[in-house]
């Protein structure tokens, strides 16, 4: 018993310790963006002064965050949708025929997981296919990058599925699109669910993709947006905190309204079985 209360705290405690490590810069960031651009540049816990709750509609007004934040919703929903409904479909037919080319082009595609990106041949592409500086193509672009992760995700767990449900369902009249629409999506949608809150996080929280493929800072999505407020002679660290701040909630929402869903489909799930 003394064991077990040992353990249990010392599991407390290094929860406990992981859980500062993330939630105090996030502390860090909310205060100071409360701050006067003077007292922010110390970038520390200690409370402001005045809280100045100007510097939120200042960002909003300055970065143009209401455009940017348009564009981030864009990118990241229509990709990620992308990403969801041919993930699935595709994971569902390799998972019950890994014979043949199937399995050659399920190794092949994940092993985009462990590839890095050559921004110099993606960029020959989207010219070639004049996709530069556009929407649709950094859309595509994101799509395709984040397919192996989700693909691999996607198998695994439909994998666990009974082919007995298939063969039934085949028995019962169904169409092999029936089959997937009325029978399988209804039982993977927990991991439906899974993968389209990583990769919107992924896709939202992502720096680099928009500033290597769109130079035209109208079609930047809000990460990009904390570039107004670095300058040749000041940076305002209150406005970038700020900034942070409201790009993170979008994500935080999708992440826990996303946790519920979750939750839920596998419990509904195992209530079932």
């Amino acid at each position: 018993m003394m064991k077990k209360s040992i353990v249990s705290i010392a599991g407390n405690l290094i929860s406990f310790l992981i859980s500062l490590i993330v939630l105090l810069p996030l502390a860090v960031l909310f205060i100071n963006s409360f701050k006067t651009s003077a007292e922010a540049n110390r970038m520390t816990l200690s409370l402001p002064k005045k809280w100045v709750v100007e510097n939120y509609i200042t960002v909003v007004e300055k970065g143009k965050l209401f455009s940017s934040f348009l564009n981030g919703i864009l990118y990241a929903s229509c990709s990620v949708v992308i990403i969801v409904i041919l993930v699935s479909a595709a994971a569902f037919v390799i998972s019950r025929n890994q014979k043949g080319i199937n399995r050659f082009l399920y190794y092949f595609i994940i092993s985009g997981i462990a590839v890095p990106i050559n921004n110099v041949a993606l960029m020959k592409v989207l010219q070639v296919l004049h996709l530069v500086n556009t929407r649709i193509g950094i859309i595509l672009l994101y799509a395709a990058i984040n397919i192996p992760l989700s693909l691999f995700l996607s198998f695994g767990f439909i994998a666990t599925i009974p082919r007995e449900i298939d063969e039934a369902a085949v028995i019962d009249g169904c169409s092999p699109r029936q089959l997937f629409i009325r029978v399988i999506v209804p039982l993977i949608k927990p991991i439906m669910s899974t993968v389209f809150v990583l990769e919107f996080m992924t896709v939202w929280n992502d720096f680099t993709m928009p500033l290597y493929y769109l130079n035209n800072s109208g079609k930047w999505p809000m990460t990009l947006a904390v570039y107004s407020f670095f300058g040749a002679f000041e940076n305002s660290w209150n406005l970038v905190a700020a900034d942070i701040i409201l790009t993170l909630a979008p994500v935080l929402i999708v992440f826990i309204l996303g946790q519920k869903y979750i939750v839920g489909g596998v419990s509904a799930g195992s209530v079932k079985g």
